[in-house]
């Protein structure tokens, strides 16, 4: 089935219940024709991590509220579960969604790995915006996933009454990255052969733009940049093959094109005005 607003392709997005991030950064980073359609992850948990692990306990559910709407494939937008749970059960939850969807669910964390294969890169070093607790998490999880961490910057929090990582701005992301970049390793540390922004509520296309630009360091992935890459993967049919020069276009998105262009225009557009009382 075809839909007259995504001829493209159909993607179904699975957010975290708060997350005012991952929609806009999709929608700017999947290429026209290829369409969205988003469902919440919620929980009613206290602690951050009881609600995290409950995200992924109901994925079956939350994916069941898209009912019968032909997805093609399906982005589940939410890294923190799969740092808790670990990567052998994380990938068993998404082959069992994925044969009974009857298309791939791809989580981004695993959207983070096959992109960071594909680039070849094997050391890593990560901006985080998660609590320490979820950030150590985070290094187990890439350790156990065969990558060296070879350094750790964190980003403030946002204080902010909505949620202190969606909240944060991306001159905050774009200091950490320079904080990496400036960052001389002691003896006998390597350097990194990717950077990665983790989570993916944090804002971070102004950054990966800003980073395409400026610098000549090594490439800077964000969670939401490499799910829309390898959903949009999915949707092409490629299956688990991705496609490397796809990857380095949207790394290397050249200004005025794609979704540097779209981003441009979005953060230029101007509030409507007041109505006259």
């Amino acid at each position: 089935m075809v839909s007259t607003y995504a001829p493209a392709g159909l993607l179904g997005v699975l957010t975290p219940q708060a997350n005012t991030t991952v929609e806009p950064e999709v929608a700017l980073l999947l290429p026209p024709g290829m369409g969205m359609v988003t469902a919440r992850l919620v929980s009613a948990k206290a602690c951050l991590e009881d609600r995290l692990i409950e995200y992924f306990e109901r994925l079956a559910d939350t994916l069941g509220t898209f009912a019968n709407t032909p997805l093609e494939a399906v982005a589940v937008a939410c890294t923190g579960p799969s740092y808790l749970i670990g990567p052998t059960a994380e990938d068993a939850l998404m082959a069992r969604l994925s044969h009974h969807l009857g298309a791939p669910v791809i989580s981004a964390a695993q959207a983070l790995v096959e992109a960071l294969k594909v680039l070849g890169a094997r050391r890593i070093a990560l901006v985080s915006p998660y609590p320490a607790g979820l950030t150590q998490a985070s290094l187990g999880y890439w350790v156990a996933r065969g990558f060296e961490v070879v350094a750790v910057q964190a980003v403030a929090p946002a204080d902010t009454g909505h949620h202190p990582i969606y909240g944060i701005k991306g001159d905050a992301v774009s200091a950490a990255i320079r904080a990496l970049d400036g960052a001389t390793p002691s003896d006998g540390v390597p350097s990194a052969d990717a950077l990665l922004l983790l989570g993916t509520g944090l804002p971070t296309l102004p950054s990966l733009s800003e980073a395409a630009c400026a610098r000549r360091g090594p490439p800077a992935l964000s969670s939401n940049l490499a799910l829309a890459w390898r959903a949009c993967e999915a949707l092409q049919g490629r299956g688990l093959a991705p496609s490397g020069a796809a990857l380095e276009a949207l790394i290397h998105c050249p200004a005025g094109t794609g979704w540097r262009a779209r981003l441009q225009t979005c953060c230029q557009a101007a509030p409507p005005a007041a109505e006259a009382n």
